[in-house]
């Protein structure tokens, strides 16, 4: 692994199954992702939320298979929803992709996206 979580005493843990700092030690590759829409390869775009997040997680498997890489280089994710969505479905892809391996992670809710069908949005960070 190309990086590890910083769990210092005497800070409060996480809110959830994320680290709140990652520490990567000479990484010689980096991958800095757009924010990733859930548009399918045929340009269509799933109506349900979870079906949005599972698109967004599998084309990122996708870059990052490109680098040569995979969840467990992810250091950094940020996942932005339009307000009045199931943040638990959203935070559930966002740990199935991940396994057991903890990034930082921060989410975001925004008034809305650049297209009114995207509900949400994630940009990650890997470095391995």
């Amino acid at each position: 692994m190309t990086s590890r979580p910083l769990d210092p005493a005497g800070v409060a843990p996480s809110a959830a199954n994320y680290a709140l700092a990652v520490v990567t030690e000479q990484p010689t590759r980096w991958v800095h992702t757009s924010g990733i829409v859930p548009v399918r390869l045929d340009g269509t775009v799933p109506a349900d939320l979870s079906e949005q997040a599972a698109v967004i997680w599998q084309t990122i498997g996708a870059l990052l298979r490109e680098a040569e890489m995979g969840p467990g280089d992810v250091v950094s994710v940020c996942t932005y929803v339009v307000p009045g969505e199931d943040l638990a479905a959203v935070m559930a892809a966002r740990d199935a992709f991940l396994g057991d391996h903890r990034a930082a992670s921060t989410l975001v809710t925004v008034a809305a996206l650049a297209r009114a069908e995207w509900r949400m949005e994630i940009a990650v960070v890997a470095a391995a």
